[in-house]
């Protein structure tokens, strides 16, 4: 990339996930999931969960990722982290996900957590890349197919 050329991730913009936003978020969820996240589960965090903090990631006007965490006294929890497929590998979802680490230490969080599909080998070196660290398993953790998940963990 020349020295004066724009990159992609120039052009976000970071923002808290409103309900409007709701009908993007599930259009994401089910292209990324094999068992997407209800709109009632979306207006159930926005609505009613103390805990939850969703930020959407904004290109030109149209929500192209989003992630969610819960922050619980010291400990954040990411929910969900999504980007649409035509916008993978352009270093978004690791934008999103390092502005929802700062969100998360100017909160007061000192660690964070999730989990990931042991088979999600793309996710998980993206968390590495930003320290998470291998934390255990949880068995038969997926419903579609009761495939494992990694636990990962990091200090903040």
């Amino acid at each position: 990339m020349k020295q004066n050329e724009a990159h992609p991730t120039d052009n976000l913009i970071f923002r808290f996930l409103e309900k409007d936003d709701i009908d993007q978020i599930l259009r994401i969820e089910q292209l990324s999931f094999a068992t997407p996240w209800s709109r009632e589960s979306f207006e159930n965090e926005l609505e009613h969960n103390q805990f939850a903090i969703y930020l959407v990631l904004e290109l030109n006007g149209q929500i192209v990722g989003y992630c969610g965490m819960w922050l619980i006294v010291d400990e954040a929890h990411i929910t969900n982290i999504a980007v649409l497929p035509e916008y993978r590998g352009k270093k978004f979802g690791e934008a999103i996900l390092r502005k929802i680490i700062e969100l998360a230490m100017e909160k007061g969080a000192k660690t964070m957590t999730l989990e990931v599909r042991v088979s999600n080998e793309v996710a998980q070196s993206l968390y590495r890349k930003l320290g998470f660290m291998n934390g255990g398993i949880r068995k038969n953790y997926y419903t579609d197919n009761q495939e494992d998940a990694l636990v990962m963990w990091v200090t903040l």
